[in-house]
C-alpha cells in the first residue's frame, strides 16, 4: 500500500474512532463522569477528528504531489491523534491523572505537523 492509500485509510479509521468515541462519551460517560472529565473526552475527541480529517489532506497532496515533508507531516498527525486523544481517553477511563502529562507530547506531534505542512506550502 502507498502512502497516500495509507493515509487516507488511517484518516478514515480515524473519523470513523472520533465519531464512535463521541457517542460513546455522550450517551454512556455522561452518566457516569463529571463534566471536567466529559470536556476532557471531548477534547480527545475533536482534536482526533479535526486531525483525521488534516491527514486526509495531506492523503490528497500526496497523490498529487509526494514530498517527504508531506509524509513526515502525515505521520506526526497520526502519532499525535494517539498519542494526545488517546491519553485522554484514558485520562477519563482511568481517572490517572499521570495521563495528562502524557497529553503534551501529541500536542507538540500535532504541531510539528501542522508545521511541516506550512514548509511544504513555502517550498512549492
Amino acid at each position: 500500500m502507498n502512502e497516500s492509500r495509507c493515509f487516507y485509510t488511517l484518516c478514515t479509521i480515524g473519523g470513523f474512532l472520533a465519531v464512535a468515541l463521541g457517542a460513546f462519551g455522550a450517551h454512556f460517560l455522561k452518566t457516569r463522569v463529571d463534566e471536567y472529565y466529559l470536556g476532557v473526552f471531548k477534547t480527545g475527541v475533536e482534536y482526533q477528528m479535526y486531525h483525521s480529517l488534516a491527514l486526509g489532506f495531506v492523503a490528497l497532496w500526496m497523490s498529487r504531489m509526494p514530498s517527504p515533508l508531506l509524509k513526515f507531516a502525515g505521520i506526526a498527525f497520526v502519532i499525535g491523534m494517539v498519542i494526545f486523544s488517546g491519553s485522554l481517553y484514558l485520562l477519563v477511563l482511568t481517572k490517572t491523572k499521570a495521563w495528562g502529562a502524557v497529553t503534551p507530547i501529541g500536542g507538540l506531534s500535532f504541531l510539528v505537523g501542522w508545521f511541516l505542512l506550512i514548509l511544504n506550502s513555502l517550498k512549492n
